[in-house]
């Protein structure tokens, strides 16, 4: 269907980003996900190309334009050559914008140029054992010792499922800094804590199903001590923060999973046109027809839905509750979607080998990062009064 998501700009981003993934991401992809990492170089030569600060203040050495549509083209881009990218995807679409919404002039001049030249890499620390959608019941705390520009923040505790937290430089970690009897919400705070402090350590790097090409840490936070000039915004208000972000962060999982999808019909409907079964192609049996039109009817509702959801963020319309109802439609599509076109290929669509079968594998997260399928419901209940 006709889409009047993009301007011109866009699209001459989307060739420079095709242009990027064919040359430097494909050809390399087999290796980088036996390493189970995207190599920081990559993050260089995206940052020299302009790709990673679109969004930062040109006076940093961004373009200046926070337009999140870019970032809808550059993971269209990345699922239509059959990869993923996803540390960029996280550090661009998830962590930036707290950056962008909570840093002060010092912090800014400070981190923003490193984060546009892609020689800064970046991890959010929320999730920990034991807590997971449930961010108010965070246990890790922060104590305050000392005031003015020298006070510094204690930190204690444990964070797990942290997506690129092996290579980050600056974690964003979330910390109880105090508590209220009657409002768990209350009291988190944002702290940004670097490399190599002191106390802070990586722990396991975590062995997943799926999303190869990226890495997921266990962090823990033994008495680091954090400079007061590393928090992110004002003390106590993380919770809120969190909450502003989260419909980007739901409608970006929404922007890969019609993406694949969409490219999983492709690489479907080529392979079943070579492959024969008794002397025919697999693509003319009726059966083949069937699945894949049921399956390109469902990713084009998806996308236009999701389309719509993409125009309303980028007007600062798009609420919380369609934000989910977004993520909901569009990760349960690319589950069905996925799996009838593996389908199709038989037993090779079960050989790693085949890029559908790291499709099917990358997409069983999308229904439980970022908010499961479960949560979702209940925001959507919830706005209709339930």
């Amino acid at each position: 269907m006709r889409r009047d998501l993009f301007t011109e700009d866009h699209e001459a981003f989307r060739q420079l980003a095709r242009d990027f993934v064919e040359k430097e991401v494909v050809p390399n992809y087999p290796e980088w996900e036996r390493g189970g990492r995207l190599p920081r170089d990559v993050f260089k030569q995206m940052g020299a190309l302009g790709m990673l600060g679109m969004a930062i203040p040109e006076e940093y050495g961004g373009a200046g334009m926070p337009d999140y549509r870019y970032n809808v083209v550059l993971q269209e881009e990345a699922a239509r050559a059959l990869v993923t990218l996803s540390t960029v995807r996280t550090q661009l679409e998830v962590i930036l914008p707290y950056f962008l919404h909570y840093a002060n002039e010092e912090q800014r001049k400070r981190w923003f140029p490193g984060l546009a030249a892609g020689t800064l890499l970046t991890a959010v620390a929320m999730t920990e054992p034991g807590t997971g959608s449930d961010l108010a019941g965070v246990r890790t705390t922060a104590k305050l010792e000392g005031s003015g520009k020298d006070a510094v923040y204690v930190l204690n505790g444990a964070k797990t499922f942290i997506t690129g937290g092996m290579q980050a430089d600056l974690v964003v970690v979330v910390a109880r800094t105090s508590t209220d009897a009657e409002n768990r919400r209350k009291g988190l705070t944002l702290l940004v804590v670097e490399d190599g402090m002191p106390g802070f350590e990586r722990g396991r790097e975590l062995e997943k199903m799926g999303c190869k090409v990226q890495d997921t840490a266990e962090l823990s936070f033994t008495d680091v001590r954090v400079p007061i000039a590393n928090r992110l915004g004002e003390e106590g208000e993380a919770f809120s923060y969190l909450g502003h972000n989260l419909a980007q962060e739901r409608l970006t999982v929404a922007v890969g999973s019609v993406a694949q999808a969409r490219s999983a019909i492709g690489a479907a409907i080529e392979y079943t046109k070579s492959r024969k079964a008794f002397g025919t192609p697999v693509a003319s049996f009726q059966n083949t027809k069937f699945e894949l039109a049921a399956c390109s009817t469902e990713v084009e509702a998806a996308q236009a839905m999701l389309d719509q959801a993409v125009a309303e963020h980028v007007t600062g319309d798009l609420s919380g509750a369609d934000a989910a109802r977004v993520k909901l439609f569009c990760t349960e599509v690319q589950a069905r979607v996925i799996d009838r076109c593996l389908q199709l290929f038989g037993g090779y669509g079960y050989m790693m080998e085949y890029p559908i079968a790291r499709l099917y594998t990358d997409a069983r997260v999308a229904r439980i990062y970022a908010g499961t399928s479960e949560v979702m419901k209940v925001i959507i209940a919830k706005s209709l009064g339930l």
